[in-house]
């Protein structure tokens, strides 16, 4: 690979780093042909990118791009293999699904929402952290309770204050 070719990957990954709001390296090595495919395919399904990076490269990238990976590229060692996705806990949910039929892929390392995961260990947390639109269901869940208390209220009690009143404050009580 040329110095120029070299350049022209750097970019390209520091450019994917920018864009991509939650990063993922994993150890992909050891998988045959098969699952490897199986695990691209399940990837693509879930909306997750995966590549197969170069270290050296993807730490100058790191080096290039303005977030802070923090202790991230520690975990560039021997075969590494990056997971792009929209949703923090995609991958996490795509690697935790996989091992279920294979040892790997392993978790080295993750970067969500600026928040960064050195280790296998993690793998439970990434796949329990909640989405921005999960977060934004639960929440207008919640503000939905109240007005369908407030709705059956004015139901139940004929429209009454006095039954509304009597029925909100049995739902407090």
């Amino acid at each position: 690979m040329t110095r120029e070719e070299k350049a022209q990957v750097i970019e390209a990954l520091t450019a994917q780093l920018a864009e991509n709001p939650t990063i993922y390296l994993a150890d992909i090595s050891g998988l045959d042909a098969g699952s490897t495919s199986n695990l691209r395919r399940a990837c693509f399904k879930a909306d997750v990118k995966l590549a197969v990076v170069k270290n050296t490269l993807l730490a100058k990238a790191m080096e290039a791009a303005e977030k802070d990976f923090g202790d991230l590229p520690t975990v560039l060692k021997g075969n590494t293999s990056i997971m792009l996705s929209e949703t923090g806990n995609a991958p996490a949910k795509v690697i935790k699904e996989f091992r279920k039929k294979s040892e790997k892929p392993l978790l080295k390392g993750a970067f969500v929402e600026e928040a960064i995961y050195v280790g296998d260990d993690y793998l439970d947390t990434l796949v329990n952290i909640k989405s921005k639109e999960e977060v934004i269901g639960d929440i207008v869940g919640l503000l939905q309770s109240p007005a369908k208390n407030v709705v059956s209220a004015l139901k139940s009690g004929g429209g009454k204050i006095a039954g509304i009143l009597k029925t909100l404050s049995e739902k407090e009580g």
